[in-house]
């Protein structure tokens, strides 16, 4: 059975990837994972050669690199942490999977682009306007420059049942459970994605010889306004108690975001059996995640 290392398995998506992948992969999730996963180790992406030990040790076949710093407004007030997480941290995995033979799947993001247009392709400029897209283009850079077998996947606005953690749609669950009214913008476009959905496609890329870059985000663009509507219809709540709001209205965020920074998945819709899903077929798997 081939070996896959995932980095960050503690977050939303490296949770998912550890259970997509484990039938079909011997899985060694780094960070803590719940619940507890039997082959789960410590590691410090930070630190190289820390992590030229651990793969010469563990010699695995892929991996899929999610460990990332990705509040958006702590990258802005963290920089020389998040730069050392994001930049460096890509760049010494990169160069251990390059060292040991491992093909490197690389998770990306939307904030890579400006979001001056819509639906960006995978061939179109990045520019970042924020300090966590920058550090995520330059891992980008770092992983291509050092990793000739890898895949870079870009994603926008993960949601998913996780233990742990919360996100966007759990978020506007939790409020309008306790009755209370929210402000969400409504001239924030993205392609909001299904966390066992880009886990899927990261793992179809990884037992095939797909390297490149790859919009692996949902396929429908949407307001973060009228996502947060659809999340209460799903889950039958009172969507009346969403309020919309301009971005330039915001007070709350710190760091600049991408008006609009919507991902064309037409490219990943030819390469891979896993569809990217649109919005109310996201939901629908996520209202049945949650009833479990």
């Amino acid at each position: 059975m081939p070996k896959l290392l995932v980095t960050g398995a503690s977050g939303l998506l490296g949770n998912w990837v550890v259970t997509q992948a484990q039938n079909d992969y011997q899985v060694t999730p780094t960070d803590i994972v719940e619940p507890s996963h039997p082959n789960a180790i410590r590691a410090d992406i930070v630190n190289f050669s820390e992590i030229r030990t651990l793969f010469q040790r563990l010699m695995p076949d892929v991996v899929i690199h999610t460990a990332s710093e990705t509040n958006v407004d702590k990258c802005e007030t963290e920089r020389e942490r998040v730069w050392k997480i994001n930049v460096d941290g890509t760049r010494n995995i990169a160069a251990a999977s390059s060292e040991t033979g491992a093909k490197l799947i690389y998770i990306s993001t939307d904030y890579v682009f400006d979001g001056e247009k819509s639906l960006y392709r995978e061939d179109d400029t990045p520019n970042p306007i924020d300090f966590y897209g920058l550090t995520k283009l330059e891992g980008e850079r770092q992983a291509m420059k050092r990793c000739k077998n890898l895949a870079v996947l870009r994603t926008s606005v993960l949601y998913g049942k996780h233990p742990t953690k919360q996100d966007f749609a759990t978020w506007v669950i939790n409020k309008i459970k306790q009755g209370q009214e929210i402000t969400v913008v409504d001239d924030h476009f993205n392609t909001p994605t299904l966390a066992e959905n880009l886990a899927q496609m990261a793992v179809e890329i990884a037992t095939r010889d797909l390297q490149g870059i790859f919009h692996t985000s949902g396929c429908e663009r949407i307001s973060r306004y009228d996502f947060a509507r659809k999340i209460a219809n799903a889950f039958s709540l009172d969507s009346t108690l969403i309020k919309p709001i301009r971005m330039n209205e915001l007070k709350a965020w710190i760091a600049r975001r991408p008006k609009d920074s919507s991902l064309n998945t037409a490219k990943v819709q030819q390469a891979l059996k896993t569809q990217p899903l649109n919005i109310n077929a996201g939901l629908s798997k996520l209202t049945n995640e949650l009833k479990k």
